[in-house]
């Protein structure tokens, strides 16, 4: 397969909504919240609000985060989880009590901006195996009469984030573009769907996947400097992934139809960490690169006009699944402390800089390394370190990461670093047995971005702790006593 085939079959989207007025102070961002440790909501909005985001994308309906952005006039799509799409689908019953508990109850009691519930997220991804061909439409039809139901049909609308695969080209250009065969009628059933309720079709567009997928894609072809050689399209010449695949979207849309639906771009960025193309200089071009692509709201040749979309992502994720590559935890513009990675003028501050978050609460500055008396060919140190990578995150090692000069000692002490600042700097999470130790050095080396994170306080929302669970201490000692046998 060429990579321009591959350009729009491989986790790629695209993009156009003329559903309003864009402007660059309008661009939207995600927020999700797959951290071990993430951020208090208040924290997350001012941030929000400080970096002038007028949208931002939920992936579900965590009520102290909804709350939050109350008051604030933030446009809120929130989501539905695809583990939750077959309560909603296969009970009206349950549709409606999604609906009154996570959209009604905020919007007449906490004042929050609710404009769209996204049903699922990239349900039809092919990696899932059609596990949710069935139970999408019936959740989103549901949800829909819900809506209408309740009063809410014409401020809130109902779309489905999907993954560019569910569109192919049949000849390798956006001429060419139609709905991927195997799911064509259901696609058709879902497009009609939304154009009749007056509602947005949303993808999701990745030129990394492709890059990282596909050594010959060509590089240059995921930016936006206009050094890439165009591809001709009939005489229509494309001269970035990124419009390319918006108009592959274009075409299947008008092949069948709906050459008026609007689109969102529900996903768009690139990674800083987890692979040899993941760094902040490629991230702070592509980022920046696409927010001058779009300033001018010219749009693309089949879709011309303004462009909405939604910034994939807000803040690094340390507890996401890294089944598709090391990368999945470092999509963030903002580091998990809410700090930011590199410049990245949003047209939205004065300053024409991102603005870190405030007031953030840090643990003890102290940290998990390797004894300087342990020898490396110990037999405790193989096992000990598979256990803490295993259970915490060494995303940044390995060949082009950002600690991946590390020697073999640096490695090591990382990995227990990780997993001791995830639990908390629990003293028993620094024993591995003869070859760690706690230190108040900071072990973080010089010069480079390879960084030993201190990790923020827990936070504890109305639910109790909010993110992922550290290790409790019987289960620490537990597993310590494990790598002893």
């Amino acid at each position: 397969m060429g990579w321009v085939t591959v350009a729009y079959r491989v986790n790629i989207g695209l993009v156009c909504l003329f559903m309003m007025l864009w402007s660059v102070s309008g661009i939207g961002v995600n927020w999700g919240t797959q951290a071990s440790h993430p951020l208090p909501p208040d924290t997350i909005v001012r941030l929000l609000r400080d970096n002038g985001f007028q949208r931002v994308k939920l992936f579900d309906a965590d009520y102290d985060t909804l709350k939050t952005l109350g008051k604030t006039g933030i446009e809120v799509m929130v989501g539905i989880p695809n583990d939750m799409l077959a309560i909603v689908g296969g009970s009206m019953k349950a549709a409606e009590k999604w609906v009154a508990k996570n959209v009604t109850q905020h919007i007449t009691s906490n004042n929050v901006n609710i404009r769209y519930v996204a049903v699922g997220n990239e349900p039809f991804l092919e990696t899932y195996n059609g596990s949710y061909l069935g139970i999408t439409f019936p959740a989103l039809r549901n949800i829909q009469s819900a809506l209408v139901k309740a009063g809410h049909n014409n401020q809130v609308k109902v779309t489905v984030p999907l993954n560019a695969d569910v569109y192919e080209s049949t000849n390798g250009s956006p001429s060419g573009g139609d709905f991927r065969a195997d799911i064509h009628d259901i696609m058709l059933t879902i497009v009609n769907f939304l154009s009749l309720s007056a509602a947005p079709f949303t993808v999701n567009i990745y030129p990394f996947i492709s890059l990282y997928s596909d050594p010959n894609f060509p590089v240059e072809y995921a930016f936006f400097d206009g050094n890439a050689s165009p591809v001709s399209d009939g005489g229509t010449l494309y001269y970035n992934m990124f419009d390319a695949n918006l108009d592959t979207l274009a075409h299947a849309l008008q092949k069948n139809g709906f050459a008026d639906l609007p689109i969102i771009v529900g996903e768009i960025g690139w990674p800083t960490d987890g692979d040899r193309n993941a760094n902040t200089e490629y991230a702070r071009r592509f980022n920046q690169g696409f927010m001058s692509h779009i300033s001018g709201g010219r749009g693309t040749p089949m879709r011309p006009g303004p462009i909405d979309a939604y910034l994939f992502s807000l803040i690094d994720e340390d507890a996401k699944s890294i089944a598709p590559g090391n990368f999945e935890r470092h999509w963030g513009i903002f580091t998990f402390d809410g700090q930011a990675k590199y410049p990245l003028n949003l047209g939205t501050t004065n300053s024409g800089a991102l603005i870190p978050a405030k007031g953030v609460q840090y643990l003890e500055k102290k940290w998990c390394v390797m004894k300087p008396s342990a020898r490396l060919d110990d037999p405790q140190v193989e096992p000990s370190v598979s256990f803490a990578c295993g259970s915490a995150d060494c995303t940044c090692l390995g060949y082009g990461t950002s600690c991946g000069n590390l020697d073999a000692r640096g490695n090591i002490s990382y990995a227990f670093n990780s997993y001791f600042q995830k639990n908390n700097q629990l003293e028993e999470a620094c024993k591995f047995p003869n070859v760690s130790m706690i230190t108040k050095t900071d072990p973080t080396p010089t010069g480079g971005n390879c960084k030993f994170h201190i990790m923020i306080q827990p936070y504890y929302g109305s639910a109790g702790w909010y993110g992922q669970k550290p290790l409790g201490l019987t289960s620490v000692l537990l597993l310590v006593f494990s790598l002893v046998l």
